[in-house]
């Protein structure tokens, strides 16, 4: 499991996946290769790019749209009292 916190272009798979991508080549963190995405982000805003974050559409990922400060506190809550 990937926890991204506020990221948007060091986690977009463009930077691997699309040559026409102007963020191919970039170097990313591969958390596209984890079974299951959490990513707490404010809005689904394009990152410094502009580019839409595919990660973000991809079925094993799940938004947590919001604070994220906020939010990792509920998560962490939550978990706890699993």
């Amino acid at each position: 499991m990937a926890l991204v916190i506020g990221a948007n272009d060091v986690v977009n798979p463009a930077a691997k996946n699309d040559k026409s991508s102007p963020i191919y080549g970039m170097p990313i963190l591969n958390v596209d290769q984890a079974k299951a995405v959490i990513v707490m982000k404010r809005s689904m805003n394009p990152g410094f790019a502009g580019i839409e974050n595919e990660l973000f559409y991809d079925p094993k990922t799940s938004m947590l749209l919001g604070d994220a400060k906020a939010s990792l506190s509920k998560l962490v809550t939550e978990m706890k009292n699993a």
